[in-house]
C-alpha cells in the first residue's frame, strides 16, 4: 500500500501548558516523523469549543469539556506527513489514558479521560475541517526538511 503524504490537525489541550509538558509532546510528534506547519497559542471561547465539539452536544461529558477547554490555552497544531491522520491517532494513543498504551501520549502522560491533553482528528476531512477552524492557508507552511526519506518519501 502507498502511503499518502497529507496533512493532520492536533490540539494540545490546556492540560498540556499547564502541566509544562508542550516540549516534550511537540518533541514526540516531531521524532514520528510528522512536520509543524502551522502552529498558535489560543485561549479558546466558549464558541469555539461549541463549533469544534459539537458533534458532542447532549453527551453527559460535553459541559465538563467546554470547562476544561477554556480554562486556560491551547496549542494548535497543523501537521504533515505520510499517513499523518494515521500516524497522530496511533502516537496519541486512545481517548481514556487507562486503555492507552506506554509509548502513546496518552498512555504516557495521561490522567483522566475527562482531562485528555491531545486532540487528533479523526479523518482528513475532519483534518481540513479543523484546521479551517484555526488557520487561514497563507499561514500554513508546508516547507522541505531533508528528512523526507527518512519518514517514506521518494528521494
Amino acid at each position: 500500500m502507498e502511503r499518502v503524504y497529507q496533512r493532520t490537525f492536533a490540539l494540545l489541550k490546556p492540560g498540556v501548558l499547564q502541566r509544562r509538558l508542550v516540549g516534550t509532546v511537540l518533541s514526540r510528534i516531531e521524532a514520528k516523523g510528522l512536520k509543524i506547519i502551522g502552529m498558535k497559542l489560543l485561549w479558546l471561547t466558549r464558541e469555539q469549543c461549541k463549533v469544534q465539539y459539537g458533534e458532542h452536544e447532549g453527551k453527559y461529558f460535553y459541559p465538563p469539556l467546554l470547562e476544561y477547554m477554556t480554562s486556560g490555552p491551547v496549542i494548535a497544531l497543523v501537521l504533515a506527513g505520510y499517513d499523518a491522520v494515521k500516524t497522530l491517532r496511533q502516537l496519541a494513543g486512545p481517548t481514556d489514558p487507562a486503555q492507552a498504551p506506554p509509548g502513546t501520549i496518552r498512555g504516557d502522560y495521561g490522567t483522566l479521560t475527562r482531562y485528555n491533553i491531545i486532540h487528533a482528528s479523526d479523518s482528513e476531512e475532519s483534518a481540513e475541517r479543523e484546521i479551517s477552524l484555526y488557520f487561514q492557508e497563507e499561514e500554513l507552511h508546508d516547507w522541505e526538511d531533508g528528512n523526507t526519506y527518512w519518514y517514506g518519501g521518494a528521494r
